[in-house]
């Protein structure tokens, strides 16, 4: 056999370089937070707990670990190894605290201190809205503004930790209830709910909230709520109204809902947008105690027999009527028309309309992009601890952490300017923040010595320097 020599023996491991950093691309997420102001808007909302002035504040707090968690750090123990790395600290605007420390600072936060931290991330969200070019920020203060409503589940385990319980899947679960401006991709509100609490009954306060940021920034427009049927109830409808608001919520399909169905007419339906086989109508139903003009849209989408499955525990066989799913499951007939209803007090008055508020509606599936980026971006998809206020604050972080990315991708040039075509945040981690580099000091001046290629940290932070600052 022949042998072919390489060069791994010839290879040797020698001691570790303190000037070399596997995260280079943590000095972006310190001059983005450094020019907003992040830690000060932070702790002027949240405000103190500790007697003392010395450690870290709650604001500095929540910027390491939504840091942590932006570069691939998922639980608090990733808060050590992110200190081993000295080279890339040195970059950090904040020192990043041991797991045990951040752990303790967190819990001393008091129940309003967690609702607090809404108003910092309301006020960091008007001044990056001030940082938009004139053409981007025209679109966002006078275009449509969208209230997104949705929620998502955090299977735990371990019987000790504090508000978790069963969901109706068996899984014991925390469920974090987001709020977010759809247009501009970023979290504004969330509360920690347990498995099993609905989340209906703080809906209005996510409402409010969200309606309050959008008016302090200097939205224009009426902004609508939009929810799936998790959020049919005549309470949401009604505080939307309240806080300035106009709805777009799911509707459970009930035997009110089939039976007026029936009246539509055939001539009504049109061919859905962007939707294959999909029609859309507007029915005069309105759930009883819901707002005056209250009207329901309704697409349909033909099915062929074969497609429906012979499983009474189908989600698909639940959106076809009764006597539709008979006569295709008995061969009768070779279709059917699976339905979705929507509540809403937008205008809808003509075909053309309702088509198009149909069609916007299907878009809430932005929101489930936010969370899916929390907890796969960042760390949402686990609660780190047995206490529910550390697990608060390590789901702020999360927000925190994939509005900063959003943020740095907007402000930095990395997205098309309109907030479409933006990277997840796991993708800008491995493009933009874990880049190795080595740390050369002179003159008291540092520089960074970058792989050889090219690299969108040299772009990014020039266009985050010419910034303005907002301290």
């Amino acid at each position: 056999m022949k042998r072919i020599a390489g060069v791994a023996g010839r290879v040797r491991i020698g001691t570790p370089d303190p000037s070399l950093t596997s995260a280079s691309g943590v000095v972006a997420v310190a001059e983005l937070a450094g020019r907003l102001g992040v830690v000060q808007a932070l702790d002027e909302a949240i405000g103190t707990v500790k007697q003392r002035d010395r450690g870290l504040t709650v604001g500095q707090l929540l910027l390491a670990v939504a840091q942590t968690q932006m570069l691939g750090g998922d639980f608090l123990s990733s808060l050590d190894r992110r200190r081993v790395d000295t080279a890339g600290e040195s970059l950090s605007l904040v020192p990043t605290p041991a797991s045990t420390t951040a752990a303790g600072l967190a819990a001393r936060l008091r129940p309003e201190q967690l609702l607090w931290v809404e108003d910092g991330v309301s006020e960091l969200v008007g001044r990056v809205v001030g940082l938009l070019p004139a053409k981007r920020r025209t679109v966002l203060l006078h275009g449509r503004v969208t209230i997104d409503l949705d929620g998502t589940e955090v299977e735990c385990y371990g019987s000790g930790k504090q508000g978790i319980a069963y969901n109706y899947k068996g899984q014991r679960a925390g469920r974090p209830h987001i709020a977010s401006w759809a247009e501009a991709g970023v979290a504004l509100g969330a509360d920690l709910l347990a498995g099993d609490q609905d989340p209906r009954p703080g809906a209005a306060d996510l409402i409010c909230g969200a309606a309050a940021t959008l008016k302090t920034v200097g939205v224009t427009g009426r902004p609508v709520t939009r929810g799936d049927v998790g959020y049919f109830a005549a309470e949401i409808a009604w505080a939307a109204l309240d806080n300035g608001c106009d709805f777009s919520l799911g509707v459970m399909r009930n035997q009110a809902v089939w039976r007026q169905l029936a009246t539509i007419p055939d001539a009504a339906w049109r061919p859905a947008k962007r939707m294959k086989g999909a029609q859309v109508a507007v029915m005069d139903y309105a759930p009883a105690g819901w707002p005056p003009g209250t009207r329901c849209v309704v697409r349909r989408v033909k099915i062929g027999a074969e497609q429906i499955s012979a499983d009474p525990r189908s989600r698909r066989r639940r959106t076809i009527p009764k006597g539709q799913l008979a006569l295709a499951l008995e061969g009768v007939t070779d279709h059917a028309y699976a339905y979705s209803f929507i509540a809403t007090n937008c205008d809808v008055s003509t075909g053309a309309k309702a088509v198009a508020h149909e069609a916007w509606h299907r878009m809430r599936t932005s929101i489930e992009d936010r969370i899916r980026d929390a907890k796969h971006g960042a760390a949402l998809r686990h609660l780190p601890s047995g206490n529910k206020t550390v697990n608060t604050v390590w789901m702020w972080a999360a927000l925190l952490a994939i509005n900063l990315s959003a943020w740095l991708q907007e402000l930095g040039g990395l997205d098309a300017g309109d907030g479409y075509g933006r990277a997840h945040l796991g993708t800008l981690r491995h493009r933009l923040l874990l880049i190795p580099a080595r740390i050369v000091r002179h003159a008291r001046g540092i520089t960074l010595r970058l792989p050889p290629g090219q690299q969108l940290l040299t772009q990014v932070l020039s266009r985050l320097r010419r910034l303005p600052s907002c301290t």
